[in-house]
């Protein structure tokens, strides 16, 4: 059975020295037993002991596998309200059959001359908790250096440090020991100033502005640690939209801090993952938006001089924006939260927009069962970057094909690929709809009528809905965790695959 003593020798320690990997190979698991022994005889002596460790604490945590079992034991016992003591828990090992497992009644006995006080509970516990750390850390280094002798030849160098960097990760979460309460003081101060900060902004907007009128005024702006989709058919707009809400945040940013100081360069900017466009396509398009040339005609070189000189006027306009881009294809979700790391300790960060979801990758290493379980983890993945950053986080999604099989094509909540998981971690849902893209689809033809006076008047119709629809477009705001759902209109030009605020005020309607 198992005696007293401890072994707390550093994991690390073997790094650098001379005996190299094997004397770290040779040196025994970080464990303190005097700690977990001390711990279990204040729990059996005074129950009362199990509030100051129940938060961070659990059985697997133990390095006796024993004293995990009498810890789980306790854990259950006084979570259903009942006693645990030397004497309840030998009766109940007994009923299991497992009293001779945990070393007999003797060893309960003598767990308790190895009690603590109930004051000095709780930091033998972060003692047990820290221990089991460093073992954790062992075991993810020696995993590395399995990989790095090509124990998994799959995997590069370049995909071990993202495997290895979302492993400890996971770990720092897992081995997370803070939160609990806040005080509703502290709550109602913080709410007192988000409610501030809208009502000293035009349109009452508190988070980052969007650039998009009504849009703010859904949102009330991009608030921090939110997860938004925005998704749509292919043509709608995706990324155009994404790229108007990534101008207006980055102007957003720039403006306030101009506003402080004229000479001052913004902390903070906005990040852009294009996944399936490369950053001076992105760059391209921005370009063409605001200088109102069209991008197939730059790309072409069929402008005119002026045109030529606009162009450089608005570029030099752009260069001042803090917008950064990513055009890695397929990036992981351990690669972006890095990159998001950096950047935000470097440049400050405001808001990131991933374009799009289905094209990420999950964690090196990890091996999902289906594409339903990677998509999850994906979101899972941009809602914990959110909330660790304290960032807005807009990811661009697919649509599947159902919409194209309905005669009202506008998008729902189940059109969502593989939406379960998406739906359930976002905090926004949007839609991009035209009515526009599906019309000119259904142009009549004169082959499928059988007299010409029915063909004009389906013509005539066609054309009135065309005129109707022309340059607007939807988003319709589906689900939204913290205000209100609903349809908004908006300014959309096919041209220049601009978005802008819809002007309701005269017949046609103009963009910003």
């Amino acid at each position: 059975m198992n005696t007293f003593g401890s072994n707390s020798a550093s994991p690390l320690a073997g790094f650098g020295g001379g005996d190299g990997l094997l004397g770290l190979s040779q040196r025994l698991p970080p464990a303190n037993l005097e700690a977990e022994q001390a711990l279990l005889g204040a729990l059996l002596a005074n129950n009362k002991a199990y509030e100051r460790v129940s938060e961070f604490l659990a059985a697997d945590h133990f390095a006796d596998v024993v004293h995990g079992r009498i810890f789980a034991a306790i854990q259950r016992r006084i979570e259903a309200g009942h006693l645990a003591d030397a004497v309840t828990l030998r009766a109940e090992f007994e009923h299991s059959g497992l009293l001779d497992e945990v070393g007999g009644s003797a060893y309960l006995g003598q767990l308790l001359t190895a009690m603590v006080g109930v004051i000095n509970a709780g930091e033998y516990g972060r003692v047990i908790h820290d221990a089991w750390l460093r073992r954790q850390l062992v075991d993810l280094g020696e995993v590395m250096v399995n990989r790095a002798f090509g124990a998994e030849p799959e995997l590069d160098g370049k995909l071990q440090m993202e495997s290895a960097e979302q492993a400890l990760f996971d770990l720092s979460r897992a081995g997370e020991s803070g939160g609990g309460f806040v005080s509703f003081e502290r709550a109602l101060s913080t709410a007192v100033q988000h409610a501030e900060k809208a009502f000293s902004n035009p349109g009452g907007v508190a988070g980052l502005s969007t650039g998009l009128r009504d849009l703010d005024a859904k949102l009330g702006g991009l608030h921090p640690s939110d997860l938004l989709i925005m998704a749509g058919r292919p043509g709608m707009g995706k990324t155009a939209l994404a790229v108007k809400v990534a101008f207006g945040g980055a102007r957003a940013i720039l403006r306030e801090a101009k506003e402080k100081d004229p000479n001052s360069v913004p902390r903070g900017g906005v990040a852009i993952f294009s996944l399936e466009m490369s950053c001076d396509q992105l760059a391209t398009r921005l370009l063409s938006e605001e200088s109102r040339i069209s991008g197939d005609r730059i790309r072409r070189g069929e402008i005119s001089q002026r045109d030529f000189d606009k162009f450089l006027e608005v570029s030099r306009e752009l260069q001042q924006l803090p917008l950064f881009i990513d055009d890695t294809p397929a990036i992981t979700i351990s690669a972006l939260r890095t990159r998001c790391r950096r950047l935000q300790r470097t440049k400050g960060l405001n808001l990131i927009i991933v374009d799009y979801l289905q094209l990420m990758r999950p964690a090196a290493g990890s091996k999902p069962e289906n594409r339903v379980q990677e998509i999850s983890q994906i979101t899972q993945g941009l809602k914990a970057i959110a909330k660790e950053l304290s960032v807005p986080v807009i990811a661009l999604s697919q649509l599947s094909r159902a919409v194209e099989q309905r005669e009202d094509k506008r998008p729902q909540l189940s059109d969502l690929r593989e939406s379960g998981s998406i739906e359930q971690d976002a905090d926004v849902v949007m839609f991009i709809y035209r009515d526009e893209y599906y019309l000119q689809q259904r142009q009549p033809k004169e082959l499928t009528f059988d007299n010409p006076q029915k063909f004009s008047e389906a013509v005539e119709k066609w054309q009135k809905d065309m005129e109707d629809a022309h340059n607007k477009a939807e988003l319709i705001v589906s689900k939204q965790r913290h205000g209100p759902t609903g349809t908004i209109r908006l300014f959309f030009e096919a041209e220049f695959t601009r978005f802008g605020d819809l002007d309701t005020q005269h017949d046609g309607g103009y963009g910003d």
